[in-house]
């Protein structure tokens, strides 16, 4: 691949969303080199592809929330449709879609940086506990103290990493 991509910056493009650790069209599409509109159109043709299980379109509230923690998705908020997000399963999909040698390639790396968090999170399970513990203390806390909502998005997008 003539532009490799360097496993961290795809991991950046790794968040979690109803509990799924997905990736957003635009992103996807950035790293294929094509339009998010081209990505989303090649999907639709091949809808029966792409179960909820490996794609959801994001409610209203979700975008408001994504378009809040992740900056590089601020124009997300003049967006008239909302974004789309894939699963592992569902970027494994786009290959078979998109029908490139590059989307083969970013799909590879793609997979393996899901592996590699995957992996993270089962080697530093105690870590993930005591985080997610500290998020309840945090946002308790702030809910007692009636702190700025987007003082408690920034702090939990901290402690998230």
């Amino acid at each position: 691949m003539n532009e490799l991509i360097e496993l961290n910056t795809i991991k950046d493009y790794i968040i979690t969303i109803r509990g799924k650790r997905v990736m957003i069209d635009r992103d996807l599409a950035q790293l294929y080199g094509v339009e998010t509109k081209k990505l989303n159109q090649a999907v639709k043709r091949n809808i029966d592809r792409f179960p909820q299980d490996f794609m959801f379109q994001l409610t209203n509230e979700e975008q408001i929330e994504l378009v809040t923690n992740c900056d590089h998705l601020k124009k997300l908020k003049y967006s008239y449709q909302n974004a789309y997000a894939f699963t592992e399963h569902g970027v494994t999909m786009l290959s078979s879609v998109l029908n490139s040698k590059r989307a083969i390639e970013i799909n590879i790396q793609v997979v393996r940086a899901f592996i590699s968090l995957r992996q993270y999170a089962l080697e530093h399970k105690d870590l993930t506990k005591q985080i997610q513990e500290l998020q309840h203390y945090f946002i308790n806390y702030c809910k007692e103290n009636e702190a700025d909502k987007q003082e408690i998005y920034k702090a939990n997008r901290f402690i998230n990493g």
